[in-house]
């Protein structure tokens, strides 16, 4: 019964894609479906290996996808630079909360990332018989948590749906991590849940400022006339709160034991999505909502962006473990969002969000490759590894595909991303040129240390120094048809993106541009402070459209 309910309302989604339907509740339907269909799984019966939850919540994860599609097909155009599919009711009046939510440039490509990577997410769980129905439970709660994420409109509700997904993500690092899986979990929830009181102090401060009766929407925000140190101090606060979860160094510990604990889908959350959620909030808030204060900080951006490419990679270089290799080489990725986020030209700022959605399809797919790994030969240590690419070829191919995309090469996705924050930076005269050339330079060298570590990956674990123990196990089976198929998923939008960036660039272009000229603007009217400024900081640097 449940199976025709979900096939019905499928086909009927799809069926409605192309009728323009304009006045369908899209967003909120992407966010709550998931999250009502999570509380019918407690009543699901339960024969021990949960076969029929799992179907369930892939049914539910396909639907939201094609929910997110629909509302890109239906409602959304790309050249408005404005948010659209606005949905909005007054939720609790008196304390100003309202249920607002809508998709601009900037958040729909990663609303669409989200419930693809989920729906991935749930096939990779397809194993999972330790309480199944626990597991699939939170990961639809986080499905539409962080779609919520990206979608809504008000400052107050976005904090309660960035709340939201922690306690499904340290749940799910506690019960099915690894050994250290407690410790990693309660890492996790004191970094990111400690951090966001400032999210919530930042929200009331701006909600409040010059009005008795508190207004939270991004919209009323955005035309607030906030004084420098009122912008400076919020724009701190929310800096730490989001930098914790971008990672930003040294805020990043909890990443890679997080990563070391936590299973392949867990692992595809993680690296896909809650990663992103950092980028977009700083894009968001610190610089559309506090452009003085951005204008102040951005050359700090870029630095830690630097900080972030070269520590991270140089650390992922030594790690021998390899899940914390990879989670190493996630942080030292997005230090390219960082410096993207801190330029002021549009190739920039537009290379950091494209940037975002390849690194997490990427990200997505390496993580889920460590996983497939580990099950097969139980360990991650890069030493007891080796000599099994004879046995494990396909597995061997999906490696070394994953891994290209990750060190940028042409033609594939990271290799856009990468080359249009560069571009965008070492070209954005706001900058003195000493300071862009230096920064450049430096940035290049996590660019030039990344293919070292992961060829030498490659070859550590399928060609190495071979382990009896592996070599000689008969039960080594290579690749199966659900990883294979779930890898295709992941690589066919990052070559796609590689060979037509215009797949995504043109659905935030505009909303880009707009953001830019406001950062501009407030570089234009704010004194020159600092010496990385240069004497041209009134051009507005469009980005192509490539």
């Amino acid at each position: 019964m449940s199976s025709y309910f979900f096939t019905h309302f499928a086909l009927h989604t799809i069926g409605t894609l192309g009728g323009g339907i304009s006045d369908f509740p899209w967003l909120s339907v992407s966010i709550l479906f998931p999250i009502g269909c999570a509380f019918l799984i407690p009543f699901f019966p339960d024969k021990g290996e949960g076969k029929e939850v799992r179907w369930f919540a892939l049914s539910v994860a396909l639907i939201t996808f094609l929910v997110t599609v629909g509302s890109y097909i239906n409602g959304f155009d790309i050249n408005n630079e404005d948010v659209q599919l606005k949905e909005s009711i007054n939720w609790l009046p008196n304390l100003g909360l309202t249920w607002s939510v809508g998709a601009d440039g900037m958040s729909m490509p990663l609303i669409l990332l989200t419930s693809f990577i989920t729906a991935l997410a749930v096939l990779a769980a397809w194993p999972v018989k330790f309480k199944p129905k626990l597991f699939f439970f939170l990961i639809l709660i986080m499905d539409g948590g962080q779609i919520a994420v990206f979608a809504v409109q008000d400052m107050l509700l976005f904090f309660l749906s960035w709340e939201l997904e922690l306690l499904p993500v340290y749940l799910l690092l506690a019960i099915w991590g690894g050994k250290n899986r407690q410790y990693a979990a309660t890492k996790f929830i004191i970094y990111t849940a400690g951090s966001s009181i400032f999210i919530l102090l930042a929200a009331l401060a701006m909600g409040f400022y010059g009005t008795e009766v508190p207004n939270f929407e991004f919209s009323h925000l955005a035309n607030q006339d906030f004084g420098q140190n009122f912008q400076i101090l919020c724009y701190i606060g929310l800096l730490i709160a989001f930098g914790v979860k971008l990672p930003i160094v040294p805020l990043h510990t909890w990443l890679p034991d997080a990563h070391g604990e936590a299973t392949a889908p867990v692992h595809m959350l993680l690296a896909g999505i809650l990663l992103k959620m950092g980028g977009y909030a700083l894009l968001r808030f610190n610089a559309q909502l506090l452009p003085i204060a951005h204008a102040q900080f951005s050359p700090l951006l870029i630095v830690l962006g630097v900080v972030n490419i070269i520590y991270a990679a140089l650390t992922s270089f030594a790690q021998r473990n390899l899940k914390r290799k990879i989670a190493y080489s996630s942080i030292s990725h997005m230090g390219f969002v960082l410096i993207g986020i801190g330029s002021f030209s549009s190739l920039g700022t537009s290379g950091a969000m494209l940037q975002m959605v390849s690194h997490g399809l990427i990200g997505a797919s390496l993580f889920f490759l460590v996983g497939a790994t580990y099950d097969r030969t139980k360990t991650l240590k890069l030493d007891e590894m080796g000599g099994v690419g004879q046995k494990m070829r396909i597995m061997f191919a999906l490696w070394t595909a994953c891994s290209l995309a990750s060190l940028a090469l042409p033609g594939m996705s990271g290799f856009v991303s990468e080359l249009m924050v560069f571009t965008g930076f070492v070209t954005d005269e706001v900058y003195t040129l000493p300071f862009r050339v230096i920064m450049a330079s430096l940035a290049a060298i996590g660019v030039i240390l990344t293919p070292i570590y992961l060829l030498s990956m490659l070859r550590e674990i399928f060609f190495g120094k071979e382990n009896p123990k592996l070599t000689e196990d008969k039960n080594l089976i290579d690749a199966e048809p659900r990883e294979i198929y779930i890898i295709a998923c992941l690589l066919l939008p990052i070559i796609g993106i590689g060979l037509y960036p215009r797949l995504v660039t043109e659905s935030y272009l505009a909303t880009i541009n707009n953001l830019v000229d406001r950062d501009l603007n407030a570089v234009k009217n704010t004194p020159k402070t600092n010496v990385f400024a240069g004497n041209k900081s009134n051009q507005i640097l469009k980005a192509p459209t490539i």
